[in-house]
């Protein structure tokens, strides 16, 4: 039976099979953000990395990308990637910083969606 794999945004429980598609700083970040726990800054900013460069946002059930799954569009978009590693570090520490300054900003409601 046909076992969906594609959920509304990047699903942490993918973050293993990325590991071993890029060097060692790669793999500790994963490595990093899977050991972290659910909702740490951690891995809410390695989540969001994954869901900027999968395109989750832009994601539909009818796009391909869907119909492909979650596993392997991260698994290519991993791939796809042009930059260092350093780079994927660098994006995943802005994302915390950002996760961090919102949380710590006042709340009005009216905040803009991340992304």
């Amino acid at each position: 039976m046909y076992q969906p794999d594609t959920e509304i945004l990047f699903p942490m429980r993918v973050a293993p099979q990325l590991r071993d598609l890029r060097g060692e700083a790669w793999q500790g970040l994963v490595d990093r953000a899977f050991a972290a726990g659910d909702a740490s800054p951690q891995q809410l900013a390695f989540t969001l990395v994954m869901i900027r460069q999968c395109g989750c946002l832009t994601c539909h059930p009818d796009a391909f990308r869907a119909m492909r799954g979650c596993t392997l569009c991260s698994i290519q978009a991993v791939r796809r990637f042009r930059g260092e590693d350093a780079d994927l570090e660098r994006l995943a520490q802005d994302a915390q910083d950002e996760l961090m300054q919102r949380m710590a900003g006042p709340r009005t409601g009216l905040e803009p969606q991340l992304g």
